[in-house]
């Protein structure tokens, strides 16, 4: 089972690029970890310039996410699947679409559950904790990947904006490299920019077949 890298890669670069001009530096000169947290997480090493491992986070690779399972143990997934009690579709909406916080919380409302947390619900605190440590143990392993030689860890997506989760995170991941948080989504930025670059060659122009 070959593994398929299907990742924020639009955000993830214009986050990484934007960084680097604010640091008077080049994207291609920096040792990175970039985390997107959306409905679906990514973690990305990347290294000079090219993203050189990241977890698939549509398919449940990964912690998991407002809407994603994450990983899953095996051997539990394999007796669901041959359970009888799902069709093939109902399970492939079970790890994405429907799971994380949909299926625990009923909600990816994340302000909403922070509400909750704060007027006394254990299970929401629980549920929110789980996914909060389950991203940082992925940040850590991919700081092996650049053997713990990282310039910086960029947070970005939309919880981004959530203090709640970026204190969280940032009291297990600090130690491991200085954090900078880049809250929402770059996409159509980042398309616009790159195309700027191109016609001015700063970046070269790729063809994809």
């Amino acid at each position: 089972m070959p593994r398929i890298t299907i990742w924020h890669a639009l955000n993830q670069r214009a986050i990484a690029r934007r960084y680097a001009a604010e640091h008077d530096t080049r994207y291609e000169d920096l040792d990175l970890i970039i985390c997107h947290l959306g409905g679906g997480i990514s973690v990305g090493t990347h290294r000079h310039g090219r993203a050189v491992d990241v977890n698939n986070a549509p398919d449940g690779e990964g912690p998991f996410s407002p809407e994603r399972a994450g990983t899953l143990p095996a051997g539990q997934l394999i007796d669901l699947c041959n359970s009888g009690r799902f069709t093939k579709e109902e399970l492939k909406k079970r790890i994405s679409g429907r799971a994380g916080l949909t299926a625990h919380l009923g909600t990816t409302d994340v302000p909403a559950i922070i509400r909750q947390i704060e007027a006394g619900d254990k299970h929401a605190e629980l549920v929110l904790d789980a996914m909060i440590y389950q991203i940082a143990k992925s940040i850590g392993a991919a700081s092996v990947v650049l053997c713990g030689k990282i310039d910086v860890i960029l947070l970005t997506g939309g919880m981004a904006h959530s203090d709640h989760i970026i204190s969280r995170l940032k009291e297990r991941i600090s130690f491991l490299a200085p954090v900078h948080v880049y809250p929402g989504e770059d996409e159509l930025e980042a398309l616009a920019l790159n195309v700027l670059s191109a016609l001015r060659g700063e970046l070269p122009v790729q063809t994809y077949r």
